[in-house]
């Protein structure tokens, strides 16, 4: 695969693969489709392949695609990295596939990077889709029994885990966790103990609430209404911090990008679509989707129970 991304296939799965040194780190890359660069940054312990079903709904973009060091075919880190290590990793990952600028999608553990992205280095993020994610500390924690559960991997492992865990995870029913392409993908290719453990640890105490006004890029902020691990709660509080933002809500749980797809990828892409006619309208203030009416910061004061 040339730098650029030439040679990628013409549809959006399956993708091109390589591998890349990105500092200390050799990350293995997967690019899919051709238009303008759409970086996807997904949950913690998740592999390229449990893309998948959002790919096959993000037309007419080049798809980029990484496993974070430790999970899927990526060897895990010497020494564990916090977000900024994490973001850092990233840039060089663009700068070796000579990729100036892109659209970033981040999900879950991925939003964070995302967010983090985006402060560090605002250069590289054009516009960028924040996906049942959260600021981190000041944001709405899940529930302790949330917490215990995302504390291990075993989900990875085992189906009947899964399907025992997945209503109290994701908020999803046992046969969408465990029966869908995208987790077929999880068991195949599962996290490595030491990989999962330095992503837990990069966002342990990690928070964007204090710099979060300052991210310019037009954002669009995606949250689920029945999500156990990141609360609905949370994308107000990021869509009401940032200062060119959308809000969405849709119904469903956690993994609501990849066990339905469509709706949430026509919010993408219509939100890209925007960004590539230069139509997009400057808000004054974060749009709440739906009914127009802005969100109150106010009304999502700081929790300060660390994430």
């Amino acid at each position: 695969m040339s730098p650029d991304g030439e040679g990628a296939a013409c549809t959006a799965w399956p993708p091109v693969y390589s591998t890349v040194q990105a500092g200390p780190a050799t990350v293995r890359v997967a690019v899919a489709g051709g238009g303008p660069p759409l970086l996807l940054l997904s949950g913690i312990g998740a592999n390229i392949e449990m893309w998948e079903p959002a790919a096959r709904h993000l037309t007419g973009r080049r798809l980029v695609m990484l496993d974070v060091p430790g999970t899927g075919c990526s060897p895990a880190l010497r020494v564990g990295l916090r977000m900024r290590g994490y973001a850092q990793l990233v840039t060089r990952v663009l700068d070796a596939l000579g990729l100036d600028r892109v659209d970033v999608l981040g999900y879950s553990w991925g939003g964070a990077l995302a967010q983090q992205l985006a402060h560090q280095a605002p250069d590289r993020v054009r516009a960028l889709v924040l996906a049942a994610t959260t600021p981190g500390v000041g944001g709405q924690p899940p529930s302790p029994w949330v917490v215990a559960l995302m504390s291990s991997p075993a989900r990875y492992y085992s189906r009947t885990y899964l399907r025992l865990t997945a209503p109290v995870l994701f908020g999803s029913s046992p046969g969408a966790a465990a029966d869908s392409p995208h987790d077929e993908a999880r068991l195949h290719r599962p996290p490595g103990l030491v990989g999962y453990t330095q992503q837990l640890y990069a966002v342990s105490g990690w928070s964007s609430r204090r710099w979060l006004r300052q991210v310019d890029a037009p954002t669009l902020v995606i949250g689920a209404r029945r999500d156990p691990l990141a609360p609905p709660r949370n994308a107000h509080i990021m869509a009401a911090a940032l200062p060119h933002a959308r809000l969405e809500m849709v119904d469903g749980g956690h993994l609501f990008l990849l066990e339905d797809p469509a709706p949430s990828c026509t919010l993408v892409e219509d939100f890209l679509r925007e960004q590539d006619a230069g139509t997009a309208p400057v808000p004054a203030g974060p749009q709440l989707g739906g009914s127009g009416r802005p969100a109150d910061p106010r009304a999502f004061p700081a929790d300060r129970t660390p994430h």
